[in-house]
């Protein structure tokens, strides 16, 4: 068995599919959690500056959900964006998420302007971010909760339907993701799933699985 490295913030965010993947398949890894505070020294030894990564027996995998794929891959909750759930389900969750699993609204609006084209809404380019209000930036993001999210909810509820999982008959990685992405989403807009109780219910089972409910009552607890 290899050893596993995963380094990120003390935090869910990014990392947490990557745990979740871990509980389920029962493989003991180091869980390296960084104080944002020490952030700007290990960002520079970073090939890439950020993280999630991943060390596999010294070697560093990085992006979440690339790491996803690789722990699953031959195993039974293996997810391929060619298998069903629309790539552009997960890149809209992904870029969504930016700014939150960074802990920061303030950050940077690259996020904001992926999860705006995934819409097939254009943000111009010519906008510097960084001279945005503070308050602007809230606002925008709150609109997203408000406004743009509902859309992603409701196409996550068609395609659910009536069945247990996203994929397949049996859990997947993209039921994790499901389920981490919107943790974090309702600390921010507790009633953000009143209208999709399909949606809870994957929840739940999510939740329910003993392996992830044994890691969600012993983890770390983070606000997001």
């Amino acid at each position: 068995m290899p050893n596993y490295k995963l380094t990120y913030f003390n935090m869910r965010g990014r990392a947490e599919i990557i745990r979740y993947i871990f509980a389920y398949l029962d493989i003991a890894y180091e869980d390296h959690r960084i104080e944002r505070a020490d952030w700007p020294k290990i960002k520079s030894t970073l090939p890439f500056h950020k993280i999630p990564i991943l060390e596999v027996d010294g070697l560093i995998l990085h992006q979440s959900l690339a790491i996803a794929r690789y722990l699953t891959k031959n195993t039974a909750c293996y997810y391929d964006f060619l298998q069903g759930l629309p790539y552009q389900i997960i890149h809209y969750f992904q870029c969504f998420l930016g700014a939150v699993w960074l802990g920061d609204l303030h950050s940077p609006l690259w996020w904001l302007q992926a999860f705006l084209h995934s819409c097939l809404i254009r943000l111009p380019f010519t906008v510097n971010p960084e001279t945005l209000a503070y308050g602007v930036k809230d606002q925008i993001f709150k609109e997203l909760l408000t406004s743009d999210a509902p859309h992603l909810l409701q196409d996550l509820d068609t395609y659910l339907g009536e069945k247990e999982w996203f994929i397949g008959n049996s859990v997947t990685w993209a039921d994790f993701y499901w389920d981490t992405c919107s943790t974090t989403l309702l600390v921010f807009k507790p009633d953000l799933l009143d209208m999709y109780p399909r949606l809870v219910t994957l929840k739940k089972r999510v939740q329910g699985i003993p392996a992830i409910a044994d890691w969600i009552q012993r983890r770390p607890q983070t606000k997001l």
